[in-house]
């Protein structure tokens, strides 16, 4: 008895001293932190290079470091490099199951694979949290999980969820537009992408502007991009 008891001492030291030994130090925390604000600083400028190299740099200081993993996953997400994305939101959440932006990403990275229905989960998560600092943002991307999946009602009451929360933000009108073109709202279409030109500081409420880029784009657009795109132009003519 006396030597299992010993055995399962040792054992438990043994993980204590492993565990710390992995943990980073106080001078390398210092500089882990140095490289993520220079990351961040990056990132900020549109450098996106240089900003995955810090942030790379931040976590072989820190691999704990929660922020700099969903820095780089955006970064990742940016370059179309979705798996990689994904795994590194995966991880932030792994070290902090309440982490709301990192449930937010993930589900935009579902979202920008085509995977709808597997989106709605984290979107969710993240709102679940009633500390969460930006649920505007996780509101527009579940109601755009739900209109691809032709869930027009929720993704009516997602959209305007993030309008409550976000007013400045366009995105979340145009998404309401095209979910009221869908239910056969088209008064309500015309009214809320009206809107949405009106606070979009790419248009200025200059809507033939609006018209002469969404036509421009249908050159090259494709997919669900093309879709939105003929139904923006469907609506703008009622």
């Amino acid at each position: 008895m006396r030597t299992i008891v010993l055995s399962c001492l040792s054992l438990i030291l043994f993980v204590v001293i492993n565990s710390c030994s992995t943990l980073p130090s106080q001078h390398e925390r210092k500089e882990a932190d140095f490289h993520y604000k220079m990351g961040s600083a990056s990132l900020s400028e549109g450098n996106l290079q240089s900003a995955f190299v810090e942030f790379q740099k931040t976590l072989q200081l820190d691999p704990g470091n929660k922020d700099a993993l969903i820095s780089l996953g955006y970064i990742h997400l940016q370059f179309e490099e979705f798996e990689k994305a994904k795994g590194l939101f995966l991880r932030a959440i792994s070290i902090d199951p309440q982490f709301s932006d990192a449930y937010t990403y993930l589900g935009i990275t579902y979202i920008k694979m085509r995977q709808w229905k597997e989106a709605i989960e984290p979107l969710n998560k993240a709102l679940s949290n009633v500390l969460y600092k930006n649920p505007g943002q996780a509101f527009y991307y579940l109601g755009m999980a739900y209109y691809r999946l032709g869930l027009f009602d929720n993704a009516i009451d997602a959209f305007k969820d993030s309008i409550k929360r976000s007013p400045s933000n366009p995105q979340a009108y145009y998404g309401l537009s095209l979910a009221y073109n869908k239910m056969g709202r088209y008064g309500d279409a015309v009214a809320i992408i009206e809107r949405a030109i009106d606070i979009d500081p790419a248009f200025n409420s200059d809507k033939a502007k609006f018209i002469t880029e969404k036509k421009q784009s249908l050159l090259t657009s494709k997919g669900e991009d093309e879709t939105d795109t003929r139904d923006y132009l469907e609506i703008i003519k009622y």
